[in-house]
């Protein structure tokens, strides 16, 4: 079996990685010819994961049809706002029995629609899951525990990939709320921004707490409206998720409101984080959707 991953940033590193060290055939595409270098030659991605040893089997590549090619299952890991021309450099490179996974977390400008949405409009695949968790790549990547959900319409899907990526350290659950899992994992970026600036403004944990359980009601709220399911929220994707990136000072979103509080303007600090904070793109799609559908959500 083969498995393309597109897109080599942490998290698709940290899950091509996953595989590879399985024995499972791995090829992962990324559009910097340096990166490809590192992977290929030195065995890290020093840009977006340094420090981490990656298998001696993966492969890197700049040609994304290479890398898609006779592959069972591609494993979608670029920004929400390249998804889309990114799925159509691919148009027609698919086979149709393909299953695609996506890594993707956010909601698209002016659609509002999810990744599993763009990936089925723009490939016409049927097997399509998404993966959403409290899933921080550096702790996955240096080998300690986590947890996640595989959530997909189609359960033979999901559970073939569960077991594809299960380990001894990383436990796969599986869902059939696609949009749940999806408005949990775009959501709880933008909460982490406001965490980050509370944390910036030194307001304390009891603020923080507030506005974390507030948060997730909000996520709640607009998940239900979208058709979602309320026990989505209390799980992995939802509440375990916001957790972590709410907490833990490796959150690029969190550390984007951090310095946000200290008066840094948001065009500088995205040029100094090399990894895109996908919270700060899905606040504005966020806010715009709430108004369309009328959902509440002052945060």
């Amino acid at each position: 079996m083969k498995i393309s991953v597109i897109g080599a940033g942490a998290w698709g590193t940290t899950v091509a990685n996953i595989l590879a060290s399985k024995g499972i055939d791995t090829v992962i595409w990324t559009f910097e010819t340096e990166t490809a270098q590192d992977i290929n030659c030195k065995k890290e991605n020093v840009t977006y994961l340094p420090g981490i040893k990656l298998a001696d089997s993966i492969k890197a590549t700049g040609d994304i049809k290479d890398a898609v090619k006779d592959a069972a299952v591609a494993i979608i890991a670029v920004p929400s706002k390249y998804l889309r021309s990114t799925l159509r450099s691919l148009s027609g490179q698919l086979p149709k029995d393909i299953i695609i996974l996506s890594l993707t977390k956010g909601i698209e400008k002016d659609s509002f629609k999810r990744p599993s949405e763009i990936i089925a409009e723009e490939t016409g695949i049927d097997k399509i899951a998404v993966l959403s968790g409290p899933n921080l790549s550096m702790e996955i990547a240096k080998g300690l525990p986590a947890a996640s959900v595989v959530a997909s319409k189609d359960h033979a899907t999901a559970k073939k990939l569960q077991d594809l990526l299960s380990s001894k350290k990383l436990r796969i659950y599986t869902s059939d709320d696609v949009i749940g899992a999806e408005i949990g994992g775009a959501m709880k970026n933008v909460i982490a921004i406001a965490a980050g600036i509370c944390d910036g403004l030194g307001l304390g944990n009891n603020a923080k707490s507030a506005l974390m359980v507030r948060g997730l009601a909000e996520i709640t709220r607009l998940g239900l409206a979208l058709g979602a399911k309320a026990e989505t929220f209390s799980g992995l994707s939802g509440i375990g998720d916001l957790i972590t990136t709410c907490e833990s000072s490796l959150s690029r979103n969190n550390t984007v409101g951090r310095e946000v509080a200290q008066g840094k303007k948001i065009a500088d600090i995205l040029k100094r984080i090399s990894a895109v904070p996908e919270g700060v793109e899905t606040a504005a799609s966020a806010f715009n959707l709430a108004k369309k559908i009328g959902v509440e959500m002052p945060i």
